[in-house]
């Protein structure tokens, strides 16, 4: 047999690549070559099939493939030719029996071209990255109200952190506003003229997380992009990175991050080589990292390593002379949408400031909204306020003000949620919450009635 029979699309296929491919038989004669590896060897096919390849390449290794049943991957080869190149060589077998060997060739300057290519890619993709950080995160330290005593500290706390680029842990309710505060420790940093890139942990599955946060390389799994991605590390590389709920990051992933902050080198998934990364991290939970630690889900020493600086964002029902002049923020930014001015009565910011807020700033924004909607003649009242908020309040006015009893009775819930929160809502945790407030199980149900 002279040549190897081949359908259309196949021969097709075969002649429009730009990598050359050769198969011999098992006797080491040459039955297909497409057309870039024949314009490499300067051979037209019939001076070329049907000949002995070691005849017309003395040093040629795909024969002793066919012999050995071993592949060759990665092997680079010049053998006088005009230019060097790297090979890939595979046994092929028919019934459990080797009949022939295949030869994948990629030439170096094609080689060459592929990395300028990906090079061009990447630095169009900084650039792009660059555009977004300049219009998309915007927020800075003079974006965070702070009127309350805890919030001034915790401003000034992470102002000057912002200076230095050590890695920061925010641990704060869900709704405090996290990512306002990483993204103005990034503007007020060195790095701020940089990428800043945000990832939310619990959004991905361990799998997916991986490849986001490291790239992989082509062909690493069923999937994977033709020539790879690059991950959020090397995206955000010279910049800062928000790994937003960390608790939620899968352990294997964690040994992977401690790795990249201790070495600065990240491994894509499918790769065997490391690639150095500058990238300053801010993390950020909403959980007690220390209790994830005892329990075995996070690792005590990216703990350690990421603990060295918390920056503990205090709740909204702890700074509630915040609430006025967040409020305030929110109505007019939605006056210059509106293009109306709304007021907030006595009344109703009083029911704003007794609530307790579980849902933090994240709530409030979405209270003052609702209410501006429902407020008639450009006025907030008790009544515009959501159902929820008044019947947590009843009815405030500056001469139907909360008794003392009203008032203990709010304190001693919030409280009590508060430690729920922190042990837990099973009931065990339910049960350490009421021993370290001091009242029995029976007595912290009652109080949240």
């Amino acid at each position: 047999m002279n040549t190897l029979e081949l359908t259309p699309f196949i021969r097709s296929s075969f002649d429009h690549m730009v990598e050359g491919v050769l198969y011999i038989d098992r006797n080491g004669y040459v039955l297909y070559a497409n057309e870039a590896y024949l314009n490499f060897i300067h051979m037209k096919a019939e001076d070329l099939f049907g000949k002995k390849l070691r005849d017309i390449r003395p040093h040629a290794q795909l024969p002793s493939v066919v012999e050995s049943g071993r592949r060759i991957l990665h092997a680079q080869r010049l053998e006088g030719l005009e230019q060097a190149y790297f090979v890939n060589m595979y046994p092929v077998y028919e019934n459990g029996e080797v009949t022939g060997g295949l030869s994948i060739i990629t030439f170096m300057d094609e080689a060459q071209r592929s990395r300028i290519e990906l090079e061009n890619y990447e630095r169009s993709h900084k650039e792009l990255l660059h555009q977004v950080n300049k219009t998309g995160h915007h927020y800075r330290f003079e974006n965070i109200i702070a009127n309350a005593p805890q919030s001034q500290a915790v401003k000034a706390y992470a102002r000057h952190l912002a200076e230095g680029d050590m890695t920061v842990l925010l641990e704060a309710e869900s709704g405090t506003g996290k990512e306002m505060y990483a993204q103005a420790i990034h503007n007020a940093s060195p790095r701020k003229n940089e990428v800043f890139l945000a990832v939310n942990c619990a959004g991905f599955s361990k799998e997916i997380l991986d490849s986001e946060l490291f790239g992989y390389t082509e062909g690493a799994f069923t999937g994977a992009r033709k020539g790879g991605k690059i991950g959020l590390f090397q995206a955000a590389n010279g910049g800062t990175l928000f790994l937003d709920e960390i608790a939620e990051m899968d352990f294997a992933i964690q040994a992977k991050l401690l790795r990249a902050l201790q070495e600065r080198k990240i491994r894509p998934v499918g790769s065997v080589k490391e690639i150095d990364v500058d990238v300053r991290i801010i993390c950020a939970c909403n959980v007690n990292l220390e209790k994830r630690v005892e329990e075995g889900t996070f690792r005590q020493d990216l703990y350690y390593r990421i603990n060295t600086f918390p920056v503990r964002i205090p709740p909204l029902r702890d700074r509630r002379e915040d609430i006025p002049p967040i409020v305030m923020s929110i109505l007019d930014e939605m006056g210059e949408k509106l293009h109306r001015s709304i007021r907030v009565a006595p009344s109703a910011m009083e029911a704003l400031m007794q609530y307790s807020w579980p849902g933090n700033v994240r709530e409030l924004r979405n209270v003052v909204e609702f209410s501006a909607y429902m407020s008639v003649n450009d006025e907030i009242t008790v009544m515009s306020l959501p159902e929820q908020i008044r019947r947590y309040t009843e009815t405030l006015d500056p001469e139907n003000a909360p008794t003392l009893a009203f008032r203990i009775k709010k304190f001693e819930q919030e409280e009590i949620r508060r430690q729920i929160q922190y042990f837990g809502v099973t009931l065990e945790g339910k049960k350490k919450a009421a021993k370290v407030l001091g009242i029995s199980l029976a007595t912290l149900y009652n109080k949240l009635k």
